[in-house]
């Protein structure tokens, strides 16, 4: 009888690829994590208890078939998981190093919540895509057959490019638009080196250019092509332009008080080796700096993890409510305090203390948790009396994003929006109030995760291949 290789979580405990030491870390924007190993990827696949009703699967967005590639890889046949892993999942290699893991598939793992400690999902993952292109198992897209019809898409972020990925494997023609110099959107200029190296990134870029997915970038719409332009030039179009307004504070316009995204944007055109005058001048440079960053999710943690790096003398990040309540990967906060930042918990900006130069200092509020709100999650309240003074001279604003205002950017009439001023757009598939104008979820809810948006764009481009079949057969008949 053949010998069972999974559920060995009882004998075999949860390991993590070896980690970096926090003091040689500090020193560069490389990743963090090592490789596992065959062995050890093998090792760990088979704790997996093999569910009936797999919880990881049910709360991962992309319901990607977690127990059956976790199987395979404990089996050894590295190739076949990779294959089911793609299957379902465009970026699964960049997945399983910046997903929140511990707030989705991990966190919902069945033997953690026996008190085993979860399968190491995202490690496996990360191991077996980086296997496979090592291996050349990942080629380019190579349709059954190729369709006419073409679509044009409005950013090459992770949404636009896997609504590409998954129109080019159906035969259709691919142009993306996109406002920067090099694809990836969020990926590319969001996140920090240490959690995603841009070779990463650069290799699909060039999978998705060796697909026959064409790229038209420094693009600006409603500027160097108006949106009539390229939804005349396409049969469908989608809108996967994410959110890129940043939520402010009142009274913070200051010398020194900056955008999250425009702090992120520099650090990692700087990393690219670009010419880049406001990191230069220290104006998006943490150098030498006391530096506050406000805010408590993702974003709020690779600024603070950033500064760190650039050599900042101190860094602290402001959060209105607990550790227990923050949106927020609770491994990026730990990874955060090992390498030298300070969490301060209950604590909310009231103002800017400035002199000549620019900022000086944040005025914080003291906060308690109050009653719980209609979601139930306990609201934060002021304590009376307990304001001080919070020493900086560079202070990040990390509140999260909102949509900007396209049909007006864009010149764009009759392209309806919701009271939140984002895309007006059918659940499920993404339609709009316009004829042939689809947009993903990421730009329809404000998600900022990448799982997200790359769940979004497949189902949009699903909904497109849909539109393209009956027009096509609305032709025919017509003929």
């Amino acid at each position: 009888m053949a010998e069972n290789k999974m559920l060995k979580f009882v004998s075999v405990p949860r390991d993590m690829p070896e980690k970096r030491l926090a003091t040689a870390r500090r020193e560069d924007f490389q990743e963090i994590y090592a490789e596992f190993a065959r062995d050890k990827a093998a090792e760990q696949s088979s704790r997996c208890s093999q569910c009936g009703v797999p919880y990881c699967q049910t709360h991962c967005p992309l319901h990607n078939n977690i127990p059956d590639w976790l199987r395979l890889t404990a089996e050894g046949r590295l190739q076949e998981a990779y294959e089911v892993s793609q299957a379902t999942n465009t970026f699964p290699e960049i997945c399983g190093r910046i997903c929140p893991q511990d707030r989705l598939c991990e966190g919902n793992c069945v033997i953690e919540q026996s008190g085993h400690g979860t399968v190491t999902i995202g490690s496996v993952e990360k191991y077996i895509t980086d296997t496979a292109w090592e291996e050349g198992w990942v080629k380019p897209i190579l349709p059954a057959r190729e369709r006419p019809e073409s679509v044009g898409i409005i950013g090459a972020g992770p949404g636009g490019l896997a609504a590409a990925d998954y129109l080019r494997r159906a035969g259709v023609q691919v142009t993306v638009y996109d406002r920067y110099d090099r694809v990836g959107g969020l990926m590319t200029y969001g996140i920090p080196g240490f959690k995603l190296e841009k070779e990463v990134v650069d290799r699909r870029t060039r999978q998705f250019e060796d697909s026959g997915v064409e790229f038209v970038l420094n693009c600006k719409v409603g500027e160097d092509i108006s949106f009539d332009a390229i939804r005349g030039k396409h049969d469908a179009v989608l809108i996967a332009t994410g959110v890129y307004k940043s939520r402010d504070l009142p009274d913070s316009d200051h010398g020194g008080v900056i955008r999250a995204i425009d702090y992120l944007t520099a650090s990692n055109r700087k990393n690219f080796g670009d010419d880049v005058p406001e990191y230069d001048s220290g104006e998006l440079n943490a150098a030498g700096k006391k530096v506050v960053v406000i805010g408590g999710g993702d974003t709020a943690m690779d600024c603070v993890r950033t500064a760190i790096r650039q050599g900042a003398t101190s860094v602290k990040c402001l959060y209105r409510r607990d550790r227990a309540n923050m949106p927020g990967s609770q491994r990026e906060v730990a990874n955060a305090e090992e390498e030298g930042v300070e969490l301060v918990w209950l604590s909310a900006p009231k103002g800017f203390e400035c002199d000549a130069n620019g900022v000086t200092g944040v005025h914080v509020h003291r906060m308690r948790l109050g009653t719980p709100d209609a979601t139930g999650r306990r609201m934060p309240e002021k304590i009376e009396g307990a304001d001080y003074l919070e020493e900086a001279d560079l202070v990040v604003k990390a509140l999260g994003f909102e949509p900007e205002d396209l049909p007006t950017l864009w010149g764009v009439e009759g392209l309806e929006v919701t009271r939140w001023g984002t895309v007006r757009a059918e659940f499920g598939t993404g339609a709009t109030s316009l004829d042939g104008v689809f947009a993903v979820g990421d730009i329809v809810r404000g998600a900022s995760l990448v799982v997200w948006a790359i769940r979004d764009g497949r189902d949009s481009a699903s909904a497109i291949v849909n539109y393209l079949d009956q027009s096509a057969s609305a032709g025919v008949a017509a003929e």
